[in-house]
C-alpha cells in the first residue's frame, strides 16, 4: 500500500473511532434506559438537541467554547429529569406502543419548540484556536485536535461509567435492576428514585455528546432524529443494558460506516462505470451497520455482551 493511502486510511480510522465515540455517548444512556427501565425512549435524540442548542447558544453569546460545556449538561439534564417526571414515570407499566408514541409526541414537541425560541436556522459554534490547527500524528497525517479531543473525553467516559457500574453501590443495583427489575423492587431498592438517576445519567451524556458535535455537523432542529436509529443499532448489537456493548457496539459501527461511506465507491470503481459505482457504493455503505447488526444477531440474538456488563 502506498504511504499516501495509508495514510488516508489511518485519517478514516480516526473519523470513525470519533463518530463511532459519538454513538456510543448516546447508546450509553439509552441502553440503560431501555435496559433496566424497559422504556423504548424516542426522544433520547431530542436530548441531545437541547444540550446542543443550550451550550451553542450561551458559547456564542459569550465568546466562550468551555462554558458551553456545562451549560449543556444541566439543560439536558433538567429536561430529562422534567421529561422522566411528568411523562416516562406513566409510562412505566404501558406497553411499547404507548411508550414509542408518547416519546415520538415528545420529538414533535421539542422540535417545535425550539423552531418557535430559535428559528431553523442552524446555529454554529466555533472550535477554540487552539485546537482548530491540524497537528501532525505522523509523518503525513495531519489530524485536527478537536475531533482527537472528542476521542479521549468518549474513552474517558466510558471508563467512568466503566467504574461507576462495576465498582460503586448505585453500579450494583443498575446491574442488577437490569437484570431482573423485579427482584430489585422486592428488596426493598426505591426504584423510582434509581429510575430517575439512570434517566438523568443519560440525558447527561446526550447532551454532552450533542454539544461537542456542534462544531462538526450544524446545530440544527431534528439533529437528534438524524443519529437516534444508528444509536438503536448500537444498542441492539451491543446488548440492551450492556455499557461495555455499547461502546464496544459505538466504535465497531462507527469505523465501519465511515470506512464503507470512504472507500467502496472507489473499489467499486474497479469494476463497473463511475456513477453506478458511486450509486451502488452509497447505496451498500447507507446499508452497512444494518447488515452487520444483522449479521450479529444471527449469531448472538441477545447482542455482544449480556445486560449489566
Amino acid at each position: 500500500m502506498r504511504p499516501g493511502s495509508m495514510i488516508l486510511v489511518l485519517e478514516q480510522l480516526l473519523n470513525g473511532l470519533q463518530y463511532g465515540v459519538m454513538l456510543f455517548l448516546l447508546a450509553a444512556g439509552l441502553t440503560l434506559i431501555f435496559g433496566i427501565m424497559g422504556v423504548i425512549n424516542l426522544a433520547h435524540g431530542s436530548l441531545f438537541m437541547v444540550g446542543a442548542y443550550a451550550g451553542t447558544l450561551v458559547a456564542g453569546a459569550t465568546g466562550n467554547f468551555w462554558l458551553g460545556i456545562p451549560v449543556a449538561l444541566v439543560a439536558a439534564g433538567a429536561t430529562g429529569l422534567a421529561v422522566e417526571a411528568l411523562v416516562i414515570r406513566r409510562l412505566y407499566a404501558r406497553d411499547h406502543l404507548d411508550q414509542v408514541l408518547a416519546t415520538f409526541g415528545l420529538i414533535l414537541i421539542f422540535n417545535q419548540i425550539i423552531t418557535l425560541t430559535v428559528g431553523r436556522q442552524p446555529v454554529f459554534v466555533a472550535i477554540p484556536e487552539s485546537l482548530a490547527a491540524p497537528v501532525e500524528l505522523l509523518p503525513g497525517l495531519f489530524y485536527p485536535p478537536y475531533r482527537l479531543l472528542i476521542i479521549a473525553a468518549g474513552l474517558l467516559v466510558a471508563l467512568g461509567l466503566y467504574l461507576l457500574i462495576n465498582r460503586t453501590r448505585i453500579g450494583m443495583l443498575v446491574r442488577a435492576g437490569a437484570t431482573n427489575r423485579d427482584m430489585v423492587r422486592a428488596l426493598g431498592v426505591d426504584i423510582r428514585l434509581l429510575y430517575t438517576v439512570v434517566f438523568g445519567l443519560g440525558a447527561l451524556l446526550a447532551g454532552f455528546a450533542g454539544y461537542v458535535s456542534g462544531p462538526i455537523s450544524a446545530v440544527q432542529v431534528g439533529m437528534g432524529e438524524q443519529i437516534l436509529l444508528s444509536t438503536f443499532v448500537v444498542v441492539v448489537v451491543g446488548g440492551v443494558g450492556s455499557i461495555k456493548g455499547a461502546c464496544v457496539a459505538g466504535i465497531l459501527l462507527g469505523v465501519v460506516d465511515t470506512m464503507l461511506r470512504a472507500f467502496l465507491p472507489g473499489l467499486l470503481r474497479g469494476v463497473m462505470p463511475a456513477s453506478e459505482a458511486d450509486a451502488l457504493g452509497i447505496g451498500i455503505a447507507s446499508m452497512g451497520i444494518y447488515l452487520l447488526m444483522a449479521l450479529v444477531l444471527l449469531i448472538r440474538p441477545k447482542g455482544l455482551f449480556a445486560a449489566g456488563g
